[in-house]
């Protein structure tokens, strides 16, 4: 069941979502090749319980760490570890926090130092088609507007899109109806109204759309890289406003 935000919660949201936002950004700024992405775990959990958060991934089915820390051809859902970071790799960071009661979800890949610009490329169709997919997060329309702008732009570039994993809805909850994928059919799923929040997710990849894995493991079936970018967005009374930007 899809669960609609008044303006007042959407506001609680927009607080948890500027602390994730600033979370992410303190991180980006961390990041540096001989990094292990435990360390990189560590102070993701340091920011967000110094601003009274708790973190949404630690012990989510599991999941044993505060971030998803995902390198090169893995794809989501990374498990921090004492691997260093490489020159040249790209890592995606994906991380959620609860702030009073209300989630926020993003995600960001960012370059291991002097990277190739087929990588580069990479991540910033993977960070434009989250754009593209946001502007048709409209009121009247439909959730296959979103998911086929993002699948248009990638795939008209050659890159593939991602099946195996989807955006969601998100509220007090991490994952709530409706499911968000990144490809489909304009016109088709369910009436984007007002109150809708979502997180809205991008994950594409330098090769096929095909992956591989099992349990939380999630790689391209090919070994080329794949990128993330996703952001928490509400459909307000002044359109969609991200809440993580």
């Amino acid at each position: 069941m899809i669960k609609l935000k008044t303006p007042e919660e959407i506001e609680c949201m927009r607080r948890s979502g500027g602390i994730l936002r600033d979370c992410l950004l303190f991180l980006e700024e961390r990041v540096k090749p001989g990094m292990t992405t435990k360390r990189l775990d560590e102070l993701a959990y340091e920011y967000i319980t110094r601003h009274d958060c708790k973190p949404s991934f630690l012990g989510y089915g599991g999941f044993p760490g505060t971030i998803c820390a995902s390198i090169d051809e893995v794809v989501v859902h990374g498990f921090p570890s004492e691997r260093r970071l490489k020159e040249g790799e790209i890592l995606s960071i994906d991380c959620g926090l609860i702030f009073k009661g209300w989630q926020a979800d993003a995600a960001r890949t960012v370059a291991i130092g002097e990277t190739s610009e087929e990588k580069l490329k990479l991540i910033e169709v993977t960070r434009q088609s989250f754009f593209e997919g946001v502007k048709q997060f409209k009121e009247g329309g439909r959730l296959g507007d979103i998911s086929n702008a993002i699948q248009t732009y990638c795939e008209s570039r050659g890159y593939g899109v991602v099946r195996s994993m989807v955006g969601h809805g998100i509220g007090r909850e991490m994952h709530e109806d409706p499911s968000v994928p990144n490809y489909g059919r304009a016109g088709h799923g369910v009436r984007l109204e007002r109150g809708l929040v979502l997180a809205i997710e991008p994950m594409i990849n330098l090769g096929t759309w095909e992956t591989v894995g099992t349990g939380w493991d999630c790689l391209t079936k090919d070994k080329k890289p794949s990128a993330h970018y996703e952001n928490t967005v509400a459909l307000t009374s002044r359109g969609a406003e991200i809440l993580t930007l």
